[in-house]
Formats: C-alpha cells, structure tokens, sequence
C-alpha cells in the first residue's frame, strides 16, 4: 500500500472528502508530466491540526508529517506535508472557497484509484495556483479532444471564482 493509499483511507475514515489534484490528476486526464510528489485537495479544516494526524503516525512510525497553517490573506487555509522513506511525498492542499467544495462534489471516483478532481475544476485549480508551470497545464489540457467542452464548463464556473482567476483564464484563451 502506498502512502497515498494509506492517506486516502485514512481521510476517508475521517470523513474527510478529498481528491488528487496536481500532476497526477493531469495523468489521469492525458497530459504527462511528472513531480516528486501527489497532491491532494480537501477542505475540511481539522487535517491542519497536527494532533489530528496522531493515529496515523501511530500506525507507520516513519511517517513525517508537517502541518502549515495559512494566515488570513493566504490564498489556502493551510498545507500538510506528509513523508516516508522511498515513498511519494504526498501534499494535502486545505482549500477554503465554495468552489473548492465542488470541485470535491464533482471528483470521479473509481473502484481501484482515488478520488481525481474533475478537468474543468483542475484547471480551476491550475488557474488559482497562477504560477507559469500551471498556465501550461491548462493550455495543454485544452489541446485535448474535448477541448470545447471543457472550455464551455469552465466558463460556466466562472461566476463563482475570485477575479484573478478569471483573468487568468482569458490570458490562457488568447494565447491558444
């Protein structure tokens, strides 16, 4: 079992709702490319306690596990950091938007892989995130055959999103 897997049942268990975003939800979707590490959304605030976290540790005392908090004008409420040796670190990104909630109510969920966000709200996500590298994975997720869908779910989605990301998305439609 991955870290992965053993982080998922454990939120699962919690009654955590969660679902990969990042890299690994771009493989999912088509667009290869890769990091160290797999990156998961959930919104449930209690993950950014570190005490919350103890029976896990207590289960895999390898585990690292690394708790930040986001202050109020951070974009998220917070990250977790979890490690152990010879395994993916896996990073816990703690939304704090409605929008982010529904990303997690629209994740496709299948029998023999965790929760992956949807590809209209990944690139939701890509979009908030601004950074180059993510502006590139939106253009390359709409270079995918269902490119015109996408873009249509998308922009029924953006009422409800902050203005940056807006802008984001109409700079990365200009350059297509």
């Amino acid at each position: 079992m991955t870290l992965l897997d053993r982080v998922g049942a454990y939120l699962a268990g919690q009654d955590v709702r969660y679902a990969v975003i990042g890299a690994a939800a771009l493989a999912v979707r088509g667009v290869a490319r890769s990091t160290h590490d797999v990156d998961v959304l959930v919104v449930d605030r209690r993950v950014l306690d570190a005490a919350w976290w103890e029976a896990l540790r207590a289960d895999h005392s390898e585990l690292e596990i690394d708790v930040r908090r986001g202050d109020h004008e951070d974009p998220l409420a917070g990250v977790v950091r979890l490690r152990a040796p010879r395994e993916r670190t896996v990073d816990i990104v703690v939304g704090r938007h409605a929008w982010q909630t529904r990303a997690l109510d629209r994740a496709d969920r299948h029998s023999d892989l965790p929760p992956v966000v949807a590809a209209r709200d990944l690139i939701l996500l890509k979009l908030y995130a601004g950074g180059s590298q993510d502006l590139w994975d939106v253009a390359e997720l709409l270079h995918l055959p269902e490119a015109d869908r996408l873009i249509a779910d998308v922009e029924t989605d953006l009422a409800s999103v902050p203005r940056e990301l807006r802008r984001a998305w109409r700079t990365v439609l200009d350059r297509l």
